[in-house]
Parts: structure tokens; sequence; C-alpha cells
């Protein structure tokens, strides 16, 4: 299988948390970026080079651990690391880092918001 991003807590976050704001508030925040992250990589799959199918696009899942405290967005085609970092035949077209970076900054700026 391909690589895949986690979202995930930290127990000195859960601390902060804890004093500052429940967990739920939490658990709503990595579930809302969770989402949010999942519709932001399937927007950036779209393919313009060699044949498309739509199949990586499709294949993007979002499932949640820890007690809806992780967020794992990942594509499940085996050839997903193909489009994302390319070949020697394929220049890359990544679909997973770039929206990776934009929804770490907003997941960021609302942890920050909840330990206020």
């Amino acid at each position: 299988m391909g690589r895949s991003i986690k979202i995930t807590g930290i127990k000195e976050l859960e601390a902060k948390l804890k004093k500052n704001a429940t967990l739920d508030d939490a658990r709503t925040v990595v579930k809302k970026n969770g989402a949010e992250l999942q519709t932001l990589m399937t927007r950036n799959a779209v393919f313009v080079k060699g044949y498309s199918t739509g199949a990586t696009k499709r294949s993007i899942r979002c499932t949640f651990t820890d007690l809806n405290l992780t967020a794992t967005v990942e594509p499940t085609t085996y050839y997903s690391p193909y489009p994302e970092y390319g070949t020697r035949f394929m220049s890359a077209q990544p679909f997973v880092r770039p929206s990776f970076n934009i929804q770490k900054e907003i997941f960021k700026r609302e942890l920050k918001k909840l330990m206020k």
C-alpha cells in the first residue's frame, strides 16, 4: 500500500486540552479536519498526464481511531505513490503532500484556538 499521513494527538496536548476544553472538542476538530483533508485530497487527485481512470481519486478514505483522536486519510490503490512521487518515465503529480500542508496549518490554528 502507499504512504499515509496521520494526524495524531500528543499526551501533552491532551493534558492541556483537559484543562481548557473537553476531549469532545478535540475530537470534533480532528473529525472536521480529517474530513476536510479527504475532500481536499480528492479535489487535488486529478491527473492530466497519462491514462486517468479516477480510481485513485475514488480510493481516498478517511478512518478514525484512538477514540476519534486520530484521523488517517490515505489513497488505497497500490499504485498511488506513482502519481505522488513520479517514476523514471513519469513526472510527479503530487496530491497528498500539498493537501496535507494546507490542512496542517488549518488544523494547527484550530487547536491553538481550543487551547486558549
